[in-house]
């Protein structure tokens, strides 16, 4: 028969505090049944679950605990644990768990209680908070930034659509951003990113820059934006779409190039994953010039893309092959992931617009990137108040990890 204490020790942190604890529970055949630490701004808080054989003086073994941390200037408490309220946690083991990512400029409480709130609506319990964003100077948390706060928390929410909807609507509230995803063996095994490229890796529309220098910006631009809202098939806009490009001199391509810009993190993002092994790809209904462009610059590993058909330094209006829209997105997504040898939950893919959606929903993760209301609502996740290096992020990383890496 035995006793079952929780020992909670806390205090300013110092060396030596676990090591201490841990030797009196030993000369005590003390059993650890668990243990956790954590340290806040040089405040220690370690807990230990501990069972005592009944035959031994539990009492002394607490005057003993005190005794070793008198020195350290260290607080410790012992709580009784029944062995009913013990078995019920061993029950829970093997209970689902699932991450919830809070992401914003600046992290305010009113977020973290709104997060807290719902959670418990929805019957999770949280078992563990952590800053996965870096410490920041005091003047610095006045300003707008980026902050992220990972929740670890158990159990089935009671209504999974409807949980998700409640975080969805949080996010729109607060003007922050949401993950909720479950934590299982793929979360930190995903070794492939597919990213669209226009709006998603750039913050432009290819075609509609191409349009611009055609002088049909303001008519191509219509059907672009008709497109991504999921109100036009993706193949009849893009056809009609190429059709007003017939005619335009192909010498503008390499300076339209020239003058894309980047999302805001996407450097950081690519550069980091592939120094973590990753593989990336572009899959994108834009053109294989700008993909390839885009290639060399960030070092993309693969890039598929409409092939501009080009006559006597014309634009004809056409494409060669067949057009990528959505479905062949996703199809080339499975295709790299079997030339990699990875199963789908171990690809990202990150996209805006509704001809991405087939690639998300077949990914492990993914991702809607200040996306279009009908692809935020229907993808896993969305991230649109942080640049992409935010994926990091929903991948557990944090940017401690990631400056080890530069």
């Amino acid at each position: 028969m035995k006793d079952i204490f929780l020992i909670n020790v806390w205090g300013q942190d110092k060396p030596g505090v676990t090591r201490v604890v841990t030797e009196v529970l030993s000369t005590f055949e003390v059993t650890v049944l668990d243990i956790g630490q954590a340290v806040i701004h040089d405040q220690l808080n370690l807990g230990i679950l501990a069972a005592v054989p009944a035959s031994d003086d539990s009492e002394a073994l607490a005057k003993a605990v005190q005794r070793s941390l008198l020195a350290l200037e260290m607080q410790v408490m012992f709580s009784p644990i029944t062995e009913q309220r013990y078995q019920r946690w061993v029950g829970q083991q093997g209970k689902a768990r699932y991450i919830v990512t809070l992401l914003a400029r600046k992290i305010e409480p009113e977020h973290l209680a709104a997060v807290a709130t719902v959670t418990s609506e929805y019957d999770l319990n949280i078992d563990k908070i952590v800053r996965l964003s870096g410490r920041m100077e005091l003047g610095e948390s006045e300003q707008l930034g980026r902050a992220c706060v990972e929740f670890s928390v158990r159990g089935e929410p009671k209504d999974a659509v409807q949980f998700k909807s409640a975080l969805l609507e949080l996010a729109s509230r607060y003007d922050i951003d949401i993950a909720y995803q479950e934590d299982n063996i793929f979360r930190r095994n995903r070794r492939l990113v597919v990213f669209d490229m226009d709006s998603t890796l750039i913050d432009a529309e290819v075609i509609d820059e191409l349009a611009h220098e055609a002088g049909v910006g303001d008519q191509v631009a219509a059907i672009t934006e008709a497109a991504m809202q999921g109100e036009i098939d993706f193949k009849a806009s893009f056809t009609q779409r190429m059709a007003l490009l017939r005619g335009l001199d192909a010498s503008v391509l390499q300076s339209v190039a020239e003058r894309l810009r980047l999302n805001e993190g996407a450097e950081h993002l690519i550069s980091t994953l592939k120094k973590l092994g990753f593989k990336t790809a572009i899959v994108s209904g834009g053109f294989t010039f700008f993909g390839e462009y885009l290639q060399q610059r960030l070092g993309v590993d693969y890039v598929y893309a409409n092939q501009l058909d080009i006559e006597d330094g014309l634009v004809t209006g056409r494409v060669t092959g067949e057009i990528i829209d959505g479905q062949r997105k996703a199809d080339l997504l499975r295709q790299i992931a079997e030339r990699e040898g990875l199963m789908l939950q171990q690809v990202i893919a990150v996209g805006d617009g509704a001809n991405d959606l087939p690639m998300l929903s077949i990914a492990g993760l993914g991702i809607a990137f200040r996306a279009k209301p009908l692809v935020k609502a229907s993808a896993k996740q969305s991230i649109s108040n942080l640049g992409l290096d935010g994926i990091l992020y929903l991948l557990g990383y944090s940017d401690k990890d990631t400056l080890i890496l530069d």
